[in-house]
């Protein structure tokens, strides 16, 4: 995963090659992310070659190739009604970098029987803002596939916003008793609380509902291919 000063510098040499037909300077680099020298970027070029996110091309001056960078295109889940994907591809593409917002990518959630509680980390991802929704987001890694009949895969990235309000049918990070974390459809009956797959080959769970806590709900998945 990228640093925030490398994606910028990602972004901001893409967006520049597109317009001008050529790799920014150093010395244009270190001005647009406001550094005080240019051994700085020389730094944050070197770690983006390191990850194979650029390429340096021998005996030619300003030349760099992009070979992986950014979102290849967003689309509305044909599962799931505002949902929106974002799908990755190993290529070039452009993305401005004021269209992007920084959330806590904060671990994995359990798309199959619940696995211990969400693990907090630093990690941070950047999402396009047309996923994001109002208010308070987070990201999570999906392991399992009791959902895969709603179009969410394992390995995937689901965007979450922090709630803990939800409507019967929506897909809900749920927190049962406190210690087990899961990532599954929601079902209000009466005193009890139903947890559903989109897989039949998981029962349904069906809890009490003081038993169960809503800490968000889906707003948006990034699937890299």
């Amino acid at each position: 995963m990228l640093t925030k000063k490398q994606k910028q510098l990602l972004n901001y040499i893409g967006t520049f090659q597109t317009r001008n037909g050529v790799t920014p300077s150093y010395e244009e680099m270190k001005d647009a992310l406001a550094l005080k020298s240019k051994s700085g970027i020389h730094r944050l070029i070197l770690a983006l070659e390191e990850r194979g996110f650029v390429k340096r091309l021998a005996h030619k001056a300003r030349a760099l190739e992009i070979i992986k960078e950014g979102i290849a295109n967003l689309d509305v889940s044909p599962h799931r009604k505002n949902v929106v994907i974002a799908d990755f591809k190993e290529q070039p593409h452009n993305l401005s970098e004021n269209k992007v917002s920084t959330i806590p990518m904060l671990g994995k959630i359990a798309a199959g029987t619940p696995i211990e509680a969400i693990q907090h980390n630093d990690d941070m991802i950047d999402v396009p803002r047309e996923l994001m929704s109002v208010g308070e987001s987070y990201a999570l890694k999906v392991e399992g596939d009791s959902m895969i009949n709603e179009g969410i895969h394992e390995g995937d990235t689901v965007l979450i916003k922090k709630t803990n309000l939800a409507e019967n049918g929506d897909i809900i990070v749920a927190l049962i008793d406190d210690h087990e974390a899961t990532l599954k459809k929601l079902r209000k009956k009466g005193q009890s609380i139903a947890l559903e797959s989109a897989n039949p080959l998981y029962e349904t769970r069906i809890l009490a509902a003081h038993r169960v806590k809503i800490q968000g709900k889906l707003t948006g998945l990034l699937r890299k291919y």
